[in-house]
């Protein structure tokens, strides 16, 4: 553990935020499984899970989550498994 008080406040900030992170991470990665189940059992509302995961990739990215290309490369592959 750290002495010093700003080594202090720093420890509880960086923990503070590793679980926002891991919340919305595991919130963009439950969207993105939601519409593939519901794609695979062919659900009526896959197209609203689609927009919901999308949506959830985008968030992600802007947080500084996932890099620019992995978020592109997952609204691929989402957009092409709705397209079959």
């Amino acid at each position: 553990m750290p002495i010093i008080k700003s080594a202090i406040e720093r420890v509880k900030t960086n923990e503070k935020a590793q679980k926002r992170n891991a919340a919305q991470l595991s919130t963009y990665r439950t969207a993105v499984k939601k519409f593939e189940k519901a794609q695979l059992n062919g659900s009526d509302d896959a197209k609203e899970l689609y927009i919901n995961a999308i949506s959830a990739i985008d968030r992600a990215k802007s947080k500084g989550l996932i890099k620019a290309n992995k978020a592109a490369r997952d609204k691929s592959r989402l957009t092409a498994r709705l397209a079959k």
